[in-house]
């Protein structure tokens, strides 16, 4: 499920910019990026968004920067030193092979990694401070995803309940063409009793009860009705994390509507089951967004 929030909080001269964000995934995944210097609340932060979250992809930043608009910055001499002389190598190298290479821009060499740092360390406040901080985002987070999950679960009613009527339509459509599919099954019965000749008695009774089984869509129509389509109608109003639930429902639900079109001898049958699919495809889109 889909969530945002930011936050930022000023204290004594520094700017602390808190941002979570979770787009769908199938699992759990936590990146997190915060300043080397608060690499030691990784652990307690992960712990925090575990017991709130059961599944996404979400991602924790916190940016600390200075509110002067003016930064200061100190050159590092030794990282200097150093790119320069990488630089120099490069240089006559190049010339060597018959490659001149012009001088490098001094703006340029001071973009290269370490020769520019900030003047002295940022002051952060303690460890219980941040956690705080980071407690009222994550509450402002799942506030956000909360409110997506209304509408959501709205979303996804609204799509049971256009299931429900293809189901019905598919029970009156299997009912009404039971006297079509008990003549049919008298003349696969009638081809095969003129084939039986010296056919065991047993052979025979298995081949009549496939013929029989692979007609008859009682049992799908019977599982989506009374099953599944209540089954999800519940999820709806369950306490806690449900998609993993949705998932496995969205898949046998799927399972049902590719077997009533298999079975299915009747046009009108079959385009009900196609419309249920279509339906079941379009719902299992909807589930992956849900918690």
């Amino acid at each position: 499920m889909t969530g945002y929030a930011a936050r930022d909080v000023a204290s004594d001269g520094v700017m602390r910019s808190w941002e979570l964000r979770s787009v769908n995934g199938r699992g759990l995944d936590l990146r997190l990026r915060l300043p080397e210097r608060l690499g030691r609340l990784d652990i307690l932060l992960r712990d925090r968004l575990k017991k709130a979250l059961a599944r996404g992809s979400v991602t924790l930043s916190l940016k600390i920067t200075r509110e002067d608009s003016v930064a200061v910055v100190d050159v590092n001499d030794e990282a200097l030193r150093s790119h320069l002389a990488a630089l120099a190598h490069v240089q006559r190298t190049a010339e060597a092979q018959g490659l001149p290479v012009g001088a490098p821009d001094a703006t340029r060499i001071l973009t290269l990694p370490g020769v520019m740092a900030a003047s002295g360390d940022l002051d952060l406040p303690s460890d219980e401070v941040l956690l705080a901080e980071f407690d009222a985002l994550l509450t402002a987070f799942l506030a956000s995803r909360a409110e997506e999950g209304r509408a959501l679960s709205q979303t996804l009613k609204g799509q049971i309940d256009a299931m429900a009527p293809l189901v019905t339509r598919a029970a009156d459509l299997a009912e009404a063409r039971k006297g079509t599919a008990a003549e049919r099954l008298r003349e696969t019965l009638q081809k095969i009793l003129d084939t039986a000749q010296g056919m065991d008695p047993d052979r025979l009774a298995e081949a009549l009860a496939v013929q029989a089984v692979k007609s008859d869509v009682t049992e799908e129509i019977d599982r989506l009705a009374n099953a599944h389509i209540p089954a999800a109608r519940a999820l709806l109003t369950a306490d806690g994390p449900v998609g993993r639930r949705f998932d496995f429902l969205m898949q046998e639900f799927n399972r049902e509507a590719n077997t009533l079109c298999s079975k299915s001898s009747d046009a009108a049958l079959t385009q009900t089951g196609l419309d249920l699919k279509v339906a079941i495809d379009q719902m299992r889109e909807q589930v992956q967004n849900v918690e």
